[in-house]
């Protein structure tokens, strides 16, 4: 199939070039800012901008939408799409319905639609094992979902069906398993910088965690920490040494509090 992106962030520099990788043929690449879309089209084989967003004599027949939400609800009423294309998006929070009704509204063509959402964080400087990605495949008939899970097989390993209400759950449990650690380090950081302490001695420690709950059928299982003792005279050392960071405080208190209640 011909397969074009509108967006050239993130999950387009990544997908589009594993894509290409299986055999399927990127052609166009859209960005509202052309710098993107040509940075991503150098490393494409056959694609090149596309600085329109009228596709209607195009041949593609197969578009991902690679923006944010809120950037797809800006963006489709400006596209003019081919008779019968495929319009995917990659996002896991907005809904097949909604992307459906947005194109029906603003498309005067007759149009398909599917997710295709990869459950993992991706960045453009980070390489993937797309083999081990889980691919997240809706389709709005069983000809969209055969189509959308013959290409996830051919850059996946695991590819599922997946609807949209269970995918906005695998987006909130990703953001608790992704996003908010993630953050969790970056206080960690802050905190050790400044006291002038490195933060390659935490490494050990978060290596181990991330080992221990992996190989855990339940992640409670492993849980330790002053919260999971009840060790209050801890807590309250550790709240004044946050005592100019309230939010930080706040924060510590509220997982503090959460875990505590979790073993009463």
């Amino acid at each position: 199939m011909k397969m074009a992106f509108i967006g050239a962030g993130n999950v387009a520099h990544h997908l589009s070039v594993e894509l290409e990788r299986a055999h399927h043929e990127i052609v166009f690449i859209y960005s509202r800012n052309p710098d993107h879309a040509e940075e991503l089209t150098e490393k494409l084989a056959l694609a090149y901008p596309m600085e329109e967003l009228d596709f209607s004599e195009t041949e593609v027949e197969l578009f991902f939408l690679t923006t944010s939400d809120d950037a797809i609800k800006e963006i489709i009423p400006q596209i003019v799409w081919p008779e019968n294309a495929v319009i995917v998006h990659t996002a896991g929070a907005m809904s097949l319905t909604s992307l459906k009704e947005q194109l029906s509204i603003y498309s005067d063509v007759e149009v398909k639609v599917g997710v295709f959402y990869p459950l993992q964080s991706i960045s453009k400087k980070v390489e993937l094992n797309w083999a081990e990605v889980p691919l997240c495949i809706e389709g709005e008939n069983e000809e969209v979902e055969t189509l959308l899970i013959e290409i996830g097989k051919s850059i996946s390993e695991e590819v599922y069906l997946i609807n949209s209400s269970e995918r906005l759950h695998l987006h909130l449990a990703a953001v608790w398993a992704n996003n908010f650690p993630n953050h969790l380090w970056a206080i960690t950081k802050e905190l050790l910088t400044e006291q002038n302490l490195d933060f390659e001695l935490m490494r050990p420690i978060m290596k181990e965690t991330f080992r221990k709950m992996m190989e855990s059928e339940h992640p409670a299982e492993v849980q330790t920490g002053p919260a999971r003792r009840g060790d209050q005279s801890t807590i309250q050392k550790h709240q004044q040494l946050l005592e100019d960071q309230p939010q930080w405080s706040r924060l510590y208190s509220v997982l503090s509090e959460s875990i505590m209640q979790w073993y009463l």
